[in-house]
């Protein structure tokens, strides 16, 4: 029997700014950002449904950009800052985005709704007014298997009507006239 040496793999510290937190995790350099994400950071919101960029369910914005974090290395994150679905809310409450697609029941079995609610964070961040037409487009890039995509557009829709204060969403409507939802 003939051993075989190990091979020994190099781990390389990354240094980034995820949810605005200075943070610093290692990795091998074949692993994917989504990968670091959810095994070596701990973060587990941002989903692996296809792990060849199809599915959209993995989606996080890095330096503003939407992408696939299947299809990013780790090491590609030194420097870079990076939003996932846990940095959308704030201690204060959930983002107009997360209360929208409660209120308007916008998801089911949960494994896409985080790359939906990033990929709609970052259309409304460069688009504030979009029309059905420009989410649907937007989101184009993420599937659900579970829903039609019309309560999923309803939802981004409602949300940044919120952002724009065109409309109150149920939840500050409820704490304003003393009752809850």
């Amino acid at each position: 029997m003939v051993a075989t040496p190990l091979i020994k793999v190099s781990r390389t510290a990354v240094s980034t700014r995820l949810n605005g937190e200075e943070t610093e995790f290692l990795c091998e350099p074949r692993q994917s950002l989504l990968e670091c994400l959810r095994d070596n950071v701990g973060l587990t919101g941002t989903k692996e449904g296809c792990n060849d960029g199809n599915c959209g369910a993995c989606s996080v914005l890095m330096d503003g950009r939407l992408v696939n974090s299947c299809l990013v290395l780790g090491v590609e994150a030194e420097g870079a800052e990076i939003t996932t679905v846990e940095g959308l809310a704030t201690p204060q409450g959930l983002h107009p985005l997360q209360q929208s697609f409660l209120e308007q029941a916008a998801l089911q079995c949960g494994i896409c709704t985080p790359g939906f609610l990033v990929a709609a964070k970052a259309l409304l961040d460069q688009e504030p007014n979009p029309t059905e037409h420009q989410v649907r487009f937007w989101l184009a890039g993420n599937l659900c298997r579970c829903t039609g995509y019309d309560k999923i557009v309803r939802a981004v829709l409602h949300a940044a009507a919120i952002q724009r204060g065109a409309v109150p969403s149920e939840a500050t409507a409820a704490s304003t006239d003393g009752h809850s939802t």
